[in-house]
């Protein structure tokens, strides 16, 4: 981590009297991890900090610690808009681009505050003072615990902070089966296991603690399962019927799209999923093993990006108009694909 940066961000946050974090909309573990854990971590240093989400995040998260803390844009304009309008320090986490919080990109630029991006996305978008830009880290998690040791904070992780940072590592390296994992991602893993984080009941929540409706809408996606045996590729979709049928919650569908990749000899899953809230939308999470890159396949043909095994886009229309385009743009890819 390099000193002047290090030494820029101890300046700002010593200077700063109220501190604003944001992550991106729709959040997941990571978003919230790292959120959540730079929200703990800066109330044990008594800085006065709000965490301000565009929208709701999924249930399943309701545990991490500071959860309910989070101010939400949706529910209360108000009031995230006058804490942005009143803070000199903006944190944006796990984004690298202002339109990834919709409304909320007009209230951080109007409230005139330093900002700093902490992110592992890659081309990041040019609008923060400070940039922590490392796309090769598996997790923003992974990337601010190096910052908190870098700065010196190390000392102040605590059970709170460490199971907070270990949720998004954990979600975002796929349970540490994806390649960004590295030695030094099980190194922090151990250090996040002396601070007596309760892994198991953490990795649970996440992904067992299921309510009806999350497992029915399982059952439809997996059922709509088609395998394209000579591109090794997998496909499944949900409609905005079946979603209301089910009594969708917002984050039911969170890694579904990773049960494709089960199936023997498959590197590329796509899942197609209606918005219930727009007619005209169909966001598309797509994942891959090896080396095929999700993140090309979804900026060329879904207006998308991410990450070469984890990347997602979106189509406008319906999910049989998305899965028509994928099957016409997927054979382009069968070199990568075989």
């Amino acid at each position: 981590m390099k000193f002047e940066k290090i030494k820029k961000l101890k300046e700002l946050i010593n200077d700063s009297e109220n501190i604003v974090i944001i992550p991106h909309t729709s959040p997941d573990g990571d978003a919230i991890g790292s959120c959540l854990a730079l929200f703990n971590m800066l109330n044990s240093v008594n800085k006065t900090c709000y965490v301000i989400s565009p929208n709701k995040a999924p249930d399943f998260l309701n545990w991490t610690p500071g959860y309910n803390n989070i101010i939400y844009y949706d529910s209360d304009e108000e009031k995230c808009r006058e804490s942005l309008l009143n803070s000199d320090l903006i944190f944006t986490l796990d984004f690298n681009d202002l339109n990834r919080i919709g409304e909320l990109n007009e209230f951080v630029k109007k409230s005139g505050s330093k900002i700093v991006m902490i992110d592992h996305h890659q081309n990041p978008k040019d609008y923060a003072d400070l940039v922590f830009s490392e796309p090769e880290t598996g997790s923003t998690c992974e990337l601010l615990y190096e910052i908190f040791e870098s700065i010196g904070f190390e000392d102040k992780l605590n059970k709170d902070i460490s199971s907070c940072l270990y949720l998004g590592i954990m979600t975002d390296t796929g349970s540490f089966q994806f390649p960004s994992v590295t030695s030094r991602t099980h190194e922090i893993i151990s250090n996040l296991f002396n601070k007596k984080i309760d892994h198991n009941l953490i990795y649970n929540k996440v992904y067992n603690d299921s309510s009806v409706s999350r497992l029915k809408i399982l059952g439809a996606a997996l059922n709509s399962l088609t395998h394209i045996e000579e591109l090794n590729t997998v496909y499944m979709s949900l409609n905005r019927d079946e979603l209301e049928r089910f009594n969708y919650k917002k984050g039911d569908s969170e890694g579904i799209v990773n049960y494709g990749l089960s199936l023997e000899g498959v590197v590329f899953c796509a899942i197609f999923i209606e918005d219930v809230n727009n007619i005209n939308n169909v966001k598309i999470s797509l994942r891959s093993i090896g080396t095929f890159p999700c993140n090309e396949y979804a900026g060329k043909n879904f207006s998308g990006g991410g990450h070469i095994n984890a990347s997602g886009g979106r189509f406008e229309g319906n999910t049989k108009n998305a899965i028509e385009k994928f099957l016409k743009t997927l054979p382009k890819y069968k070199e990568k694909l075989i």
